[in-house]
């Protein structure tokens, strides 16, 4: 049966893959999406398009009126810097969500499919199972747990029919390349591109799990449709056998890039220093196969990078906060003198 379908951030880079996916299977899509992290090629053209932010609590309300399923992707998804972002990162991926959440009770919304993150585990015990404590070390992590919590309550107090996904370091075809403080392995075949050496913060022996973004397509489409998902939490992302370490992973982006450059280390920043996840949930439950080798997916990716060619980043015009900001990330702009800026809104005068 065809459901009318909301994706927030689904012209981003997971969000568009996922709308791909749903339009196949013949439902009716409708995208929300800033444009702030996604692009309008990445818009698959069967759906119907809204330019906006799920801040906008008239244009959510609006827009979930006719909804069966939610899938809620939107984030600005960059851990390390929500430090120096703080209250925009909780305007967003926190205040933004239970704008929708509240939309979704409001108009008796069949299931609320929500895009967690592996980084409300914090540094834990890896490989991080759901059943672990989440303990987040930075403002993303502690937004997105919240929004778990909130799920929580509403199906407590309401009635809402959640699933909550945990993915992890999913790379592919449409990674956004021009921002340069999320999505390693798009930052770095940016930089390759543009003649420059892929940055290692530290030593390089922090380790990874990736997980090639068509793998676990299938597998989140299922979470808003199975009876056996219902208000589960789900890990999704490569297995922990696959996991790497950064100096690894440099290497085996520069084979696929072609290149003969060397990574460049730079002074240690404060990240998780190893980090994956169990699967075993995700593959019972959302028949996930981690079926793309590394080399494989990244070839692919090489591929496409190679076809649409380096993007200048977009960079911020100003922090919330200075203090500690990594020395890479204050040069930014005399690296980029032509770079976009990001104004926060909530501070900048547009």
């Amino acid at each position: 049966m065809s459901k009318n379908i909301l994706v927030t951030g689904g012209a981003g880079f997971i969000g568009s893959h996922l709308v791909d996916g749903l339009i196949d299977k013949g439902h009716k899509v409708t995208i929300l999406d800033d444009l702030s992290g996604g692009l309008e090629t990445n818009i698959n053209q069967e759906a119907k398009f809204v330019k906006g932010s799920i801040t906008n609590r008239d244009l959510v309300e609006n827009i979930i009126q006719d909804t069966n399923i939610v899938y809620h992707l939107a984030a600005y998804a960059a851990e390390g810097l929500s430090h120096y972002v703080r209250t925009y990162n909780y305007m967003n991926n926190l205040i933004g969500s239970v704008n929708l959440i509240n939309a979704a009770v409001k108009h008796n919304i069949e299931r609320f499919v929500f895009t967690s993150s592996m980084a409300i585990y914090g540094s834990g015990n890896p490989p991080f199972d759901e059943k672990d404590t989440p303990h987040p070390e930075d403002p993303y992590g502690l937004a997105k747990v919240t929004v778990e919590n909130d799920l929580r309550i509403a199906k407590e107090m309401f009635g809402l029919d959640f699933v909550i996904i945990r993915p992890h370091n999913f790379y592919g075809e449409r990674q956004f390349l021009g921002d340069p403080y999320r999505n390693v392995i798009g930052i770095w075949m940016n930089r390759i591109m543009q003649n420059k050496s892929p940055l290692i913060y530290g030593n390089g022996e922090q380790t990874r799990a990736f997980s090639y973004v068509k793998d676990a397509i299938p597998s989140l489409i299922q979470a808003g449709f199975k009876k056996e998902t219902r208000g589960e939490i789900i890990n999704l992302g490569s297995s922990s056998t696959n996991a790497i370490t950064l100096n690894e992973l440099a290497d085996k982006v520069l084979r696929a890039m072609d290149s003969e450059l060397k990574p460049t280390h730079v002074s240690q920043r404060h990240e998780v220093k190893h980090a994956y996840s169990t699967t075993k949930k995700s593959e019972e439950l959302l028949d996930f196969k981690d079926d793309t080798s590394l080399v494989d997916g990244l070839a692919k990716m090489a591929s496409w990078a190679k076809t649409v060619g380096p993007m200048d980043p977009i960079i911020w015009e100003t922090y919330e906060l200075t203090k500690g900001l990594p020395d890479f990330w204050v040069n930014l702009a005399q690296d980029y003198p032509d770079a976009k800026k990001r104004i926060n809104v909530l501070f900048d005068k547009p």
